[in-house]
């Protein structure tokens, strides 16, 4: 997959077929509308593409640059899009210039001048365009004046809701684990390195791994998790508690994860955290002894679980 950043090079040299839209967390929907994308272009001799936005949209559009949490990271998403047959993925940072373009010269400047786009494909509800005035029909309209065509995917739904990264989002911070991966198609995952806590969990005979996050990631609700843990591309089950660690009246939120049948050092290495179900809230326990029983008896479940 070759990956093009259009705030370098001037023009796409190639007839693409582009999926436009912010494809935060690539769920199931934007898996549908993409794999059209590649399916379309390789019946028309297309080559298919994504064009993606270096940062979120809303970034710019709520003038605030690191509050916006992501599902996916920019790393996360190549991996996934080349999964699923891109073959090439236009990055552009969004800025208040590119904001700033009406809708004409969005399609002129970008669709034309930069993606050489013949064929384009986007969701139900996509807008575009200065203050979002342009909308997919719209789209279809320019489309037809300069010689490309505008491909309109309609929702997706699962159990009786429109996909969507906002749901997603909240289904996550209600701790609603399975539902957010049944919407995304796949484990949530967040990635981060190692980094070094206050080795109490190997005081107490299970060590965690204290993850330091490298994007700004939607943090589920407080509790533990069942999850995996890739580490150098091995996976391993593993029991993380996102919390304050109440026993020890903490106040600072840490991601801590106990990685089941592993014992190597892996301070500063980076790992990936996949989220399969909420097990319990974090408790405040009367005692360390109270605390080691329950991490006992969650370990006990997750591996009946399998």
């Amino acid at each position: 997959m070759e990956i093009i950043d259009l705030n370098i090079d001037e023009k796409s040299n190639y007839k693409t077929a582009v999926a436009l839209g912010n494809f935060d967390g690539i769920h199931f929907g934007h898996k549908y509308l993409i794999e059209d994308t590649v399916k379309k272009a390789k019946h028309k001799k297309l080559k298919p593409g994504v064009l993606l936005f270096r940062n979120h949209t809303k970034t710019i559009l709520n003038n605030d640059r690191d509050s916006i949490p992501i599902l996916t990271s920019n790393e996360q998403k190549l991996k996934i899009l080349e999964e699923l047959g891109v073959e090439v993925v236009y990055i552009i940072d969004f800025d208040e210039s590119l904001m700033k373009l009406s809708s004409e010269e969005f399609v002129e400047n970008i669709i034309i001048g930069k993606l050489n786009a013949k064929l384009i494909t986007v969701g139900f509800d996509y807008r575009f365009g200065y203050k979002a005035m342009g909308n997919s029909e719209y789209l279809k309209e320019l489309g037809k004046k300069e010689g490309f065509e505008t491909n309109i995917v309609m929702p997706i739904t699962i159990e009786d809701q429109i996909v969507s990264s906002t749901i997603i989002r909240n289904l996550l911070m209600k701790g609603q684990v399975e539902k957010a991966n049944k919407f995304l198609g796949r484990y949530y995952t967040i990635l981060g390195h190692v980094v070094e806590g206050s080795s109490r969990g190997t005081k107490l005979g299970y060590p965690t791994a204290n993850i330091r996050l490298d994007d700004n990631y939607v943090i589920p609700k407080i509790g533990v998790y069942k999850t995996i843990t890739i580490v150098d591309s091995k996976q391993y089950l593993s029991l993380t508690n996102i919390g304050y660690n109440p026993t020890f009246n903490e106040n600072k939120l840490k991601i801590e994860n106990h990685i089941l049948n592993f014992n190597k050092n892996i301070y500063g290495q980076l790992i990936e955290v996949l989220f399969v179900n909420f097990i319990r809230d974090d408790i405040k326990f009367n005692s360390a002894k109270e605390l080691i029983d329950q991490i006992k008896s969650d370990i006990y479940y997750i591996k009946a679980h399998q």
